[in-house]
């Protein structure tokens, strides 16, 4: 197979600078990974998305890149024991204080991504608690519930007598990897090793270090290992049509798998057409909806404060689960409101506190916000506002959402009379919603559901998922394959 290189534009030469310029940030390099194989080069220049740092890579070779459909991946044949046993080996290989590779990411990482580094270093010590055996196997059994489909053609007989077998099959996909956490990294790669994919992972530009890292470790344990086989990681700017024309195509690739923001998914849908899918994990937004119980008394606002700033301030609220608006069931009387106003000064406190995955301070808060909240001081008291825009924490309370996206830890209080009342702020978009006291979930869920809410938890357990959950109303798995039936109907 033949493809024709589409033209790249070259990194460009450093000049000598004159003794009045500042200097050039240094570029980074970012070397690709094709099936298995690591390629260096500086062939064409980006800029990371948060702070512009110049980094180079290889040209693209598609002709390397592409698998033909006419071959079968690399892992098509290889047990599932046997991939499962290979993930676990790779895990323990991925301790950063022994790892010089996820190292060299974290010290690279650290200078594209707005993520604090104490932040980074710390989604690098998660694989451990997701590529064990036990969680493997569970959520393989939860997703499919006769693993043997992944091995191989597994029959069954209907109430007719009618016989036919079925079989999982192995996909070929393009990951569309997420850029505000590390760990997207380590478990795409990871799900797609499970479902013996042959995998293009696309590198972010928040993050083009952390895969790269992931596979080169696993190159180090077997460099021929049919699964590292099937894996390539290489960087383009998202809508370049350049590449994108020629890698979203039928005849190569099933399906791609979404992460990003909305410009990016609907970037992607427009390749989408017969024989080749989106898979997508659409951005999102969050919500908690707290009970009248937490105004109950000091010591309970303090409780109920933390465990909302808990789930607010997760990445800094840069995640799809961080929760952004919070109604609070409450009486619309003087003594309620003063309560609830209390609380929300608690929150603010709260707000700005270090965190495994969160810092006390985070970037700053953007101009918009900034412009639509000092309009609202003319609005008291019906509006209310907590805290500063040095990204420390803000708390905006107002009589019903607000109409600007909360971010960079802002959290919007809505006073409510009911949780029923709360739960038609949410919508399709709305993936986690914590409810305080967690005894109270059960009067809400199903209307959440109805309303396209995808997850109810405890309110302060936003980012403790169960193992085997489904994820965005999906469980992903059972999604990347393909299901063929071989019938003898």
């Amino acid at each position: 197979m033949t493809i024709t290189e589409p033209t790249a534009s070259p990194a460009s030469p450093s000049p000598g600078l004159a003794p009045s310029e500042p200097a050039r940030p240094k570029k980074l390099k970012v070397p690709h990974v094709v099936r298995g194989r690591v390629v260096w080069g500086e062939d064409v220049e980006y800029a990371s998305r948060d702070f512009g740092v110049p980094f180079v890579t290889p040209r693209i070779n598609f002709n390397e890149l592409i698998t033909p459909r006419t071959e079968q991946g690399p892992a098509f044949d290889v047990p599932l024991t046997d991939i499962i046993d290979y993930l676990v080996e790779v895990a323990q290989h991925l301790e950063l204080e022994r790892n010089p590779y996820l190292q060299e990411s974290l010290e690279l990482t650290a200078q594209v991504s707005q993520m604090p580094r104490r932040m980074i270093e710390n989604t690098f010590r998660r694989p451990g608690q997701f590529l064990t055996r036990q969680s493997m196997e569970f959520r393989l059994e939860k997703t499919f519930r006769d693993p043997r489909v992944l091995d191989g053609w597994v029959a069954h007989t209907d109430p007719h007598g009618r016989t036919t077998r079925i079989r999982a099959f192995p996909p070929r996909l393009v990951h569309m990897l997420a850029g505000n956490s590390p760990s997207g990294a380590m478990t795409s790669i990871a799900d797609a090793a499970l479902v013996k994919a042959i995998n293009v992972f696309k590198l972010p530009s928040a993050d083009p270090f952390t895969a790269v890292a992931v596979l080169r470790t696993m190159a180090d344990i077997d460099p021929e290992h049919p699964v590292l086989r099937s894996m390539s990681a290489v960087y383009w700017r998202g809508g370049d049509a350049k590449v994108e024309n020629v890698l979203y195509r039928a005849q190569y690739f099933d399906k791609i798998i979404g992460w990003g923001g909305g410009a990016a998914i609907n970037n992607i849908i427009k390749y989408t057409g017969p024989g080749f899918h989106l898979v997508a994990f659409d951005p999102k937004v969050s919500m908690a909806i707290i009970g009248r119980e937490a105004l109950a008394d000091e010591e309970t606002m303090r409780e109920v404060a933390e465990l909302a700033a808990t789930d607010a301030t997760v990445f800094n609220q840069d995640a799809c689960l961080a929760a952004r608006h919070i109604a609070v069931e409450c009486a619309d009387d003087d003594e309620q409101l003063e309560r609830l106003d209390r609380f929300c000064a608690l929150l603010r406190e709260r707000l700005n506190v270090d965190r495994e995955f969160a810092s006390a301070i985070g970037p700053a808060t953007p101009s918009e916000i900034r412009e639509a909240v000092e309009g609202m001081r003319f609005l008291e008291p019906d509006y209310r506002i907590w805290g500063e825009y040095d990204g420390s924490g803000l708390v905006v309370r107002s009589p019903e959402p607000v109409d600007f996206h909360p971010t960079n830890k802002t959290v919007n209080v809505v006073p409510v009379a009911s949780l029923r009342e709360a739960t038609q702020f949410a919508n399709v978009a709305t993936q986690t919603v914590g409810v305080y006291p967690p005894e109270r979930k059960a009067e809400i869920r199903d209307l959440l559901a109805t309303a396209g809410v995808q997850r109810v938890v405890r309110l302060g357990s936003a980012m403790t998922g169960t193992m085997g959950n489904p994820h965005d109303g999906m469980y992903p798995l059972h999604r990347f394959v393909n299901w063929v039936a071989d019938d003898d109907a």
